[in-house]
């Protein structure tokens, strides 16, 4: 079957504009910065993308590959888990751990910041909008120049931290988020290859769980902002984490679960980023009136994008002989669940 290439190029664009951008941290006046952030961000979506779905494996198996997407970029290129003054913010001073060299809240915040928006959110939006969700977009070729693509982007962002900043982790602490790497690899592998049987039940309304989403994910951004004590910080990080997945995982093994559901959970947190952006300073200087502006043109793509892919989305309705509160869900959504059980 000829592979549909053009969602993966969609994907490779729009992981960056959402990581960066929609979050406010760069300004519209630094679109250049898109054509060397593209193959860093865009790369690893896409790449972690075919990956899952070349072997059948869901969404809890591309969140996982997002995390260690997220060690690398902050462990290895970047280096921003162990550089005690990284962009002169002294970000590891809170909740510090000393044996480690790490700050937990930070750790804990841009690790999900990566999990959540950089990767898995954009490939929720690309997916709902393709007629081909769940199949592999890139041929061979595609994927050889995807891998290059990605790897010009870890290298050239590499360059470009150790050219403004001499800091260099220990070879432990190299050596520790390698560990932490393969092992998360390992991990999406097991997730991917355990599938179970999804049990009756219902699950809330498509948007209630959108509500929900963007209730979660913009306490989320506001606990950063709130300048707490770095332990109570990291400790509301790490319960918000587990009561959300364990509540997500829950719904999801239910047969009323559907692509409705996904995408609602995507919605909301990428609209926490579109409000977010406005508060947010950028990293590069920018007058508040453009840096405005720019907002609110990302926040207005982004609603155009959540309309799109709101329309391309099986509506699900309910069939003759279902019972009330348990729709009818055809086979492609069914197959298509946050679990993929």
């Amino acid at each position: 079957m000829k592979r549909r290439f053009w969602p993966a190029v969609g994907l490779f664009f729009l992981a960056p504009l959402v990581a960066e951008y929609l979050l406010g941290n760069l300004p519209i006046t630094a679109l250049f910065a898109l054509v060397g952030l593209a193959g860093l961000y865009g790369g690893g979506a896409v790449l972690i993308r075919e990956f899952v779905r070349r072997r059948g494996w869901g969404y809890p198996s591309i969140l996982v590959l997002a995390l260690a997407y997220g060690v690398l970029e902050e462990g290895v290129t970047t280096q921003s888990l162990f550089n005690p003054n990284y962009a002169d913010l002294r970000l590891l001073d809170p909740g510090h751990i000393g044996f480690l060299g790490m700050g937990a809240p930070w750790t804990l915040m841009v690790l999900t910041l990566h999990t959540v928006w950089s990767i898995t959110v954009p490939i929720v939006l690309v997916e709902a909008v393709s007629k081909r969700p769940r199949e592999p977009w890139l041929g061979k070729a595609g994927l050889t120049v995807m891998s290059v693509l990605f790897v010009l982007g870890v290298v050239a962002t590499t360059a470009i931290q150790l050219k403004n900043d001499s800091f260099v982790a220990s070879p432990a602490q190299f050596a520790g988020a390698a560990l932490v790497f393969f092992a998360l690899i390992g991990l999406a592998a097991r997730l991917g290859s355990n599938v179970s049987r999804r049990g009756p039940g219902g699950v809330p309304a498509v948007w209630l769980v959108g509500l929900s989403s963007l209730a979660v994910t913009s306490a989320f951004m506001l606990v950063s902002d709130l300048d707490l004590p770095g332990w109570p910080t990291a400790a509301i990080y790490v319960v918000g984490w587990v009561v959300a997945s364990l509540i997500v995982l829950s719904w999801s093994r239910r047969e009323a679960w559907t692509r409705q559901h996904v995408l609602a959970l995507a919605s909301g947190a990428l609209l926490t980023y579109a409000w977010h952006a406005f508060p947010e300073s950028p990293v590069f200087d920018a007058s508040k009136t453009v840096d405005l502006i720019g907002n609110a043109v990302f926040a207005a793509l982004a609603l155009i994008l959540l309309w799109f892919a709101w329309r391309r989305v099986a509506v699900v309705t309910p069939a003759a002989g279902t019972t009330a509160g348990t729709p009818a869900v055809d086979e492609t959504i069914r197959r298509d669940e946050f679990s993929d059980s």
